[in-house]
C-alpha cells in the first residue's frame, strides 16, 4: 500500500464551483483507498496567497512543493498523490 501523502494544501475559495469540484474529487479519491489527508485553505484569507493562487484555483499542492492545477481528473490526482 502506499504510504500518506502528508502536507498536503487544497487552496481555493468559498466561492469557487471548481474548487467545490476538485474537493468532491479528492473526498471521492480518499473514499476509495488512495492514502491522502489534506488541509482546505481559503486564499482570500491572505494577500499573498490570492496574489499567488488567485487565477489559478484549485490548487492542490504536496508538502514537496509539487502543485497540481485544474483542472484534473482521477487518474491525474491518483498519479500526483502517488509520486510523492
Amino acid at each position: 500500500m502506499p504510504a500518506l501523502c502528508d502536507e498536503l494544501i487544497l487552496y481555493g475559495t468559498d466561492a469557487c464551483h471548481l474548487c467545490e469540484q476538485a474537493e468532491e474529487l479528492l473526498n471521492n479519491a480518499i473514499g476509495a483507498g488512495l492514502p491522502a489527508a489534506y488541509e482546505k485553505v481559503d486564499i482570500s484569507q491572505s494577500e499573498l496567497l490570492f496574489e499567488r493562487y488567485g487565477v489559478r484555483i484549485p490548487v492542490l499542492r504536496r508538502g514537496d512543493g509539487a502543485e497540481l492545477g485544474w483542472p484534473f481528473d482521477h487518474a491525474q490526482l491518483r498519479q500526483f498523490l502517488n509520486a510523492s
